[in-house]
């Protein structure tokens, strides 16, 4: 009897974490060291448009209809420019390195209205499971975010927040998206502020 109990606990753990998946609006897939497709979210088969079935097993480029997985017969990873793929190599550094790897990137997808960019947000996590190594990956948009312009000082370069109120660039960094910037001088500027110290 402890047994159908196991099986029952485990039942109900595997269908509690696939709904807990699927509340994430982001893709989420599982993936293999060379980018194959394991399971995904819900999110992950809207944004693919195709039932979870229909693309396990394939390459993350072919199903997301990469420009570069059409530039050669053996599709995703295969083509030249897939060496640099920020997908693939986050994929690879968090296999190798056994740690979360976060990076931005611009990706083109072969559409129905051609060829459009989509600027994504990746998140790689490794683990194992089973003795095969796996990587969590994760896809944020954001596009959104990129095209948001911000209104700027054109002399002191700070950024207006409301109607009245402006906001050092580093501070507004700092608050919206936990950015420190550091400081330094351009040879330009060091030639125009510093003309006696700066000899370059």
């Amino acid at each position: 009897m402890p047994e159908v109990m196991d099986l029952l606990n485990a039942k109900q753990d595997e269908s509690f974490l696939k709904t807990i998946l699927d509340a994430i609006p982001s893709p989420v897939f599982v993936v293999d060291p060379d980018v194959r497709i394991i399971a995904c979210n819900a999110a992950g088969s809207r944004v693919l448009d195709r039932a979870p079935d229909l693309i396990l097993r394939q390459r993350g480029g072919d199903v997301l209809h990469c420009v570069h997985a059409t530039e050669t017969p053996g599709g995703c990873g295969r083509a030249a420019a897939c060496r640099e793929c920020v997908i693939r190599n986050s994929v690879r550094k968090a296999c190798r390195g056994q740690q979360v790897v976060r990076q931005r990137t611009r990706l083109e997808i072969i559409g129905e209205e051609g060829v459009r960019e989509s600027f994504l947000a990746i998140t790689t996590a490794p683990f194992a499971h089973g003795g095969d190594q796996m990587v969590l990956l994760i896809l944020e948009d954001i596009g959104e975010l990129l095209k948001a312009m911000l209104p700027i000082c054109s002399f002191c370069k700070k950024i207006r927040e409301g109607a009245d109120y402006w906001k050092s660039l580093e501070s507004y960094f700092h608050q919206h998206h936990n950015i420190e910037l550091s400081h330094g001088l351009c040879p330009e500027c060091a030639r125009k502020h510093y003309p006696d110290l700066y000899h370059g």
